[in-house]
């Protein structure tokens, strides 16, 4: 797999903006994908170092509607989380550092 499969976007939330001071980013990736090719595919987009990987899959939720038919039930799809943490003597990632 290739970089850009790899990573599919990131998560921006008020946990993950608190971990951006200390160079700790979170991206939805790939579910087939694993520790080590996650860590490769953040050096390769961003140039950067990565320390290490945490990875959980997250469950989606139902979620259920009333219609004028009936009730619906639905579920939002599962995904995979990765908290990547780079090492001190890494630049920080640009993309991040614009949002803080």
């Amino acid at each position: 797999m290739e970089a850009s499969e790899i990573i599919v976007r990131p998560l921006l939330t008020e946990k993950s903006y608190s971990g951006i001071e200390n160079k700790t980013y979170t991206f939805v990736v790939n579910k087939n994908a694993n520790k080590i090719q996650i860590a490769k595919a953040v050096e390769e987009m961003f140039k950067v170092e990565v320390a290490k990987v945490n990875t959980v899959v997250v469950k989606g939720r139902t979620k259920s509607q009333n219609t004028r038919q009936g009730r619906t039930v639905g579920k939002t799809s599962d995904y995979k989380k990765a908290i990547v943490t780079l090492t001190e003597k890494s630049k920080p990632i640009a993309f991040f550092e614009s949002l803080s």
